[in-house]
């Protein structure tokens, strides 16, 4: 990822994907909010209360990179948990209303984020830094795999080809580049294109074999995301690694 994100783009995917949420839950109702997602312990309304969340926790991070003035995503990681436990039995309508009126809130944030701020750094939960013009790909990621995960017919086969594109790049390229506890990886999508990602030294410190994984792009981000279980993948000679949880 050498080239700067095309922010304004992302903003606009962003929007787009939270259209496409909001017409899959204008199917359900209240006792649909309280099943269980395809997330292990969290119901729909667990994963809608998270998504409203995280938009207002990026709004923090995009307004400490316009501003200068460090501001954390969370409070604290208990303050991050007690809200989304607080507010997951709530009604189908509350729920669209926060969901609506936070992801309004981000759009607005991302839209007042001036052009010579894009590169600044922010401080994401768990220590992790990153720049303000990937914020846009963080909330697209957010809403995109959480929709798949409300369990409501919106499958990873789904995903716009442009987001599965920028997944790709993101998890091979940063979230897994190195990891300690994935072996090394060439992914081989079936339109000819190659990543690779995982450790990279093997324990005795010689350079890491490969382990091949092929497979349609979508396939590819549903097994990197856990929203599959690889099933589709091919691995000539090899057991499908596990992946570490995001």
């Amino acid at each position: 990822m050498t080239n700067p994100p095309d922010f304004p783009r992302h903003v606009s995917a962003v929007h787009e994907s939270t259209d496409r949420l909001l017409v899959s839950l204008g199917k359900l109702d209240d006792a649909a909010i309280g099943e269980p997602s395809l997330l292990p312990g969290w119901t729909r309304g667990h994963v809608l209360a998270h998504l409203a969340r995280n938009a207002d926790a990026l709004v923090n991070l995009l307004t400490w990179a316009r501003t200068g003035v460090r501001t954390p995503m969370y409070a604290s990681t208990a303050a991050r948990d007690g809200d989304i436990e607080r507010d997951a039995d709530r009604p189908l309508a509350a729920h669209l209303e926060d969901f609506q009126e936070s992801a309004a809130r981000f759009e607005a944030a991302a839209q007042a984020l001036p052009e010579d701020r894009r590169a600044y750094e922010v401080e994401m939960r768990n220590g992790v830094v990153e720049r303000a013009d990937r914020l846009a790909l963080r909330r697209l990621a957010e809403v995109e795999l959480h929709h798949v995960d409300l369990g409501v017919g919106y499958a990873v086969e789904q995903l716009p080809p442009a987001f599965v594109d920028s997944e790709l790049d993101f998890l091979t390229q940063i979230k897994f580049a190195g990891h300690p506890d994935l072996p090394a990886l060439e992914l081989r999508a079936d339109d000819g294109r190659r990543w690779r990602t995982g450790r990279r030294d093997a324990p005795d410190g010689a350079p890491a074999a490969a382990v091949v994984v092929g497979g349609a792009p979508t396939d590819l981000v549903g097994w990197l995301t856990g929203r599959s279980d690889g099933g589709q993948l091919d691995t000539p000679g090899a057991t499908l690694p596990v992946i570490p949880p995001l």
